[in-house]
């Protein structure tokens, strides 16, 4: 006999992010390059919400934009994004070289 309560609906599900995986590419999705890595992240629905917004009205795709996040955010870290900034800064520590700055010009017009 089947009881006369309603069910719980249950909460609004986390959105979750599933980039690569040998499971994606089973079931339809992308499949990863030799050279990439998958990771999940869940969003709250009001950020999902503006990135899918940013991503469709900058004409780009998620994984574009959360490249572009991941890059800013190395670099303002002083992280080196790829292989050659790598060289570049290990050059610089090893010939003991401060990072270039530029001077300030005296004013000419007075």
């Amino acid at each position: 006999m089947a009881s006369a309560r309603k069910s719980k609906t249950p909460p609004a599900p986390a959105l979750r992010v599933v980039a690569g995986g040998k499971a994606a590419a089973a079931k339809g999705g992308r499949a990863r390059e030799p050279g990439e890595r998958g990771k999940r992240i869940k969003f709250d629905l009001e950020t999902w919400h503006a990135l899918y917004l940013l991503a469709r009205d900058s004409m780009k795709s998620f994984q574009e934009l959360a490249d572009e996040a991941f890059r800013d955010l190395l670099r303002k870290h002083g992280r080196p994004v790829d292989l050659k900034d790598a060289l570049k800064k290990s050059l610089r520590e090893s010939a003991g070289e401060q990072p270039k700055r530029r001077k300030k010009e005296p004013d000419k017009s007075a």
